[in-house]
Protein backbone atom coordinates (compact mmCIF):
# COMPACT_ATOMS: atom_id res chain seq x y z
CA UNK A 1 0.00 0.00 0.00
CA UNK A 2 1.18 3.53 -0.78
CA UNK A 3 2.61 5.21 2.36
CA UNK A 4 0.40 8.31 2.01
CA UNK A 5 -2.73 6.17 1.72
CA UNK A 6 -1.61 4.02 4.67
CA UNK A 7 -1.03 7.13 6.81
CA UNK A 8 -4.36 8.65 5.82
CA UNK A 9 -6.23 5.45 6.71
CA UNK A 10 -4.44 5.21 10.06
CA UNK A 11 -5.14 8.80 11.13
CA UNK A 12 -8.76 8.78 9.95
CA UNK A 13 -9.67 5.36 11.38
CA UNK A 14 -8.24 5.96 14.87
CA UNK A 15 -9.24 8.82 17.21
CA UNK A 16 -5.69 9.43 18.48
CA UNK A 17 -2.50 8.46 16.62
CA UNK A 18 1.10 9.15 17.57
CA UNK A 19 3.83 8.68 14.98
CA UNK A 20 7.00 8.25 17.00
CA UNK A 21 10.48 6.78 17.07
CA UNK A 22 10.22 3.50 18.94
CA UNK A 23 7.27 2.33 20.99
CA UNK A 24 5.54 3.76 24.08
CA UNK A 25 7.35 1.18 26.24
CA UNK A 26 10.71 1.75 24.49
CA UNK A 27 10.86 5.22 22.93
CA UNK A 28 13.97 5.73 20.81
CA UNK A 29 14.30 9.52 21.27
CA UNK A 30 13.66 12.02 24.03
CA UNK A 31 10.94 13.85 22.08
CA UNK A 32 9.00 10.63 21.47
CA UNK A 33 9.42 9.76 25.14
CA UNK A 34 8.02 13.14 26.17
CA UNK A 35 5.07 12.72 23.78
CA UNK A 36 4.12 9.35 25.28
CA UNK A 37 4.48 10.70 28.83
CA UNK A 38 2.13 13.59 27.99
CA UNK A 39 -0.47 11.27 26.46
CA UNK A 40 -0.16 8.91 29.45
CA UNK A 41 -0.62 11.85 31.84
CA UNK A 42 -3.86 12.64 29.97
CA UNK A 43 -4.96 8.97 30.28
CA UNK A 44 -5.25 8.91 26.49
CA UNK A 45 -5.89 5.75 24.54
CA UNK A 46 -3.88 6.01 21.35
CA UNK A 47 -2.37 4.08 18.48
CA UNK A 48 1.38 4.44 18.16
CA UNK A 49 3.27 3.92 14.93
CA UNK A 50 7.02 3.28 15.09
CA UNK A 51 8.46 5.17 12.12
CA UNK A 52 11.81 3.42 12.57
CA UNK A 53 10.15 0.15 11.49
CA UNK A 54 9.17 1.46 8.03
CA UNK A 55 11.30 3.91 6.05
CA UNK A 56 8.41 4.74 3.66
CA UNK A 57 6.20 5.76 6.60
CA UNK A 58 9.09 7.63 8.25
CA UNK A 59 9.54 9.82 5.18
CA UNK A 60 5.87 9.78 4.21
CA UNK A 61 4.60 11.21 7.50
CA UNK A 62 6.81 14.28 7.05
CA UNK A 63 5.22 14.90 3.65
CA UNK A 64 1.69 14.06 4.84
CA UNK A 65 1.65 16.79 7.50
CA UNK A 66 4.21 19.05 5.85
CA UNK A 67 6.01 18.83 9.20
CA UNK A 68 9.70 17.85 9.22
CA UNK A 69 10.03 16.26 12.66
CA UNK A 70 8.80 13.25 14.58
CA UNK A 71 6.87 12.65 16.84
CA UNK A 72 3.62 13.78 15.27
CA UNK A 73 0.24 13.65 17.01
CA UNK A 74 -3.10 13.33 15.22
CA UNK A 75 -6.42 13.72 17.01
CA UNK A 76 -9.71 13.19 15.21
CA UNK A 77 -7.86 12.86 11.90
CA UNK A 78 -6.22 16.28 12.28
CA UNK A 79 -2.52 17.00 12.73
CA UNK A 80 -1.93 18.56 16.16
CA UNK A 81 1.85 18.95 16.27
CA UNK A 82 5.05 17.60 17.74
CA UNK A 83 6.27 17.25 21.30
CA UNK A 84 6.81 20.99 21.95
CA UNK A 85 3.28 21.83 20.81
CA UNK A 86 1.93 18.87 22.79
CA UNK A 87 3.70 20.12 25.93
CA UNK A 88 2.32 23.66 25.54
CA UNK A 89 -1.19 22.32 24.91
CA UNK A 90 -0.90 19.96 27.90
CA UNK A 91 0.22 22.77 30.20
CA UNK A 92 -2.68 25.00 29.08
CA UNK A 93 -5.25 22.18 29.39
CA UNK A 94 -6.07 22.39 25.69
CA UNK A 95 -4.73 18.91 24.92
CA UNK A 96 -6.93 17.27 27.57
CA UNK A 97 -9.97 19.11 26.18
CA UNK A 98 -9.17 17.94 22.65
CA UNK A 99 -8.62 14.35 23.78
CA UNK A 100 -11.87 14.42 25.78
CA UNK A 101 -13.75 15.67 22.70
CA UNK A 102 -12.73 12.63 20.63
CA UNK A 103 -13.62 10.30 23.52
CA UNK A 104 -17.07 11.91 23.69
CA UNK A 105 -17.67 11.70 19.95
CA UNK A 106 -16.47 8.08 19.89
CA UNK A 107 -18.88 7.18 22.71
CA UNK A 108 -21.92 8.74 21.04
Amino acid sequence: MDAQLQIKETVTNNPVVLYMKGTPKFPQCGFSNMATQILDACNATYVSIDVLADQAVREGIKVYANWPTIPQLYIGGEFVGGSDIMRAMYESGELQTLLDSVKTSAAS
